[in-house]
This record gives C-alpha cells, sequence and structure tokens, in this order.
C-alpha cells in the first residue's frame, strides 16, 4: 500500500472514530454521570503505554512529551464546552452546542498534523505520538470535569465516595 492510500485509509478510520466519539458522547448526556465514569476513560487508556514494550514504536522523549503537551492545549476547548449541572436523578453533563463543531475541528487538526508528523517519523512511531496526543487531551479534560463533578456533588451535600 503506497503513502497516499495509506493515509486516506487512516483518515477514513478517524473520521469513523470521530463519529463514533460524538455519537457516544451525544447519547451519554442523557444519563447521569458519577466518577467512576468520569475517571476510568484515562486509567483504561493508560494501558496503550504498553505499546513502548516494542523498540519499533518508541520514539524520542522529547517528542513523546510535545505530543502530550499539545495534546493539553487542544483538551482547552473540551474543558471550556463541557459543565455539570445537578438534577433531581443525578448529575448530568449538559451538551455544548459547540462540542461536536470542536470535535469534528480536532479531528481536521489532527488529520493534518499527522501527514506532516508522518514524513518524519515511521508509522508505528506516528501513532505511539498521536497516542500521546490523545492521552494528553483526555487527562486534563477528565481532571477537569471530575473537578467540576466534585464541586456539584459537595453542593448538593453529598460525598463523593457515596456516589461511586
Amino acid at each position: 500500500m503506497n503513502n497516499s492510500v495509506a493515509t486516506l485509509v487512516a483518515s477514513g478510520i478517524a473520521i469513523v472514530f470521530a463519529l463514533t466519539v460524538i455519537f457516544i458522547r451525544i447519547r451519554a448526556g442523557k444519563r447521569p454521570t458519577s466518577a467512576r465514569k468520569i475517571l476510568i476513560p484515562p486509567v483504561a487508556m493508560s494501558t496503550g503505554f504498553l505499546m513502548y514494550v516494542f523498540p519499533f514504536t518508541r520514539e524520542p522523549i522529547e517528542y513523546a512529551i510535545a505530543a502530550f503537551l499539545v495534546g493539553c492545549v487542544f483538551s482547552y476547548p473540551l474543558i471550556a464546552t463541557s459543565k455539570l449541572y445537578l438534577a433531581e436523578d443525578g448529575v448530568y453533563l449538559k451538551r455544548s452546542k459547540a462540542f461536536i463543531y470542536i470535535l469534528l475541528g480536532l479531528l481536521v487538526i489532527r488529520i493534518v498534523l499527522h501527514s506532516v508528523v508522518e514524513r518524519y517519523v515511521d508509522v508505528y512511531q506516528t501513532g505511539s505520538l498521536f497516542f500521546c496526543l490523545a492521552f494528553g487531551m483526555l487527562v486534563p479534560w477528565r481532571i477537569a470535569m471530575y473537578a467540576q463533578y466534585r464541586r456539584v456533588v459537595q453542593q448538593q451535600g453529598r460525598s463523593v465516595a457515596e456516589t461511586l
């Protein structure tokens, strides 16, 4: 498979994943959330670092740190548009109309970055760098959501432990 076909396939897969995430996020807003639902995704995703067991996925640490920090910057719009509120039967994530557009915008940026990065490192290292970027987006966003969740729950007069 030549490089342009591989790029198209990878972009197609990324678009399918992004649309799946958007669909899941929209449905998730209809059910109450919990501390567990907020914290499990980054914990579960952290198992992806096992890819570094294989030498061909390793890149210089500076690249991985830079990718993680870029992800942290990209997490800001997600943090800004994720608001939790208290209803009588639990804590809910208020859907922002901008959220879908932000996810689509981040997808476009990711695809452009992917085509640039793959010119300098091989496909396995590109994958590991974009994993670091995604992890860098997810962790600050979920930490911010958890802090907001704690505030909302404590305003209700309950402990966070009761809501797990």
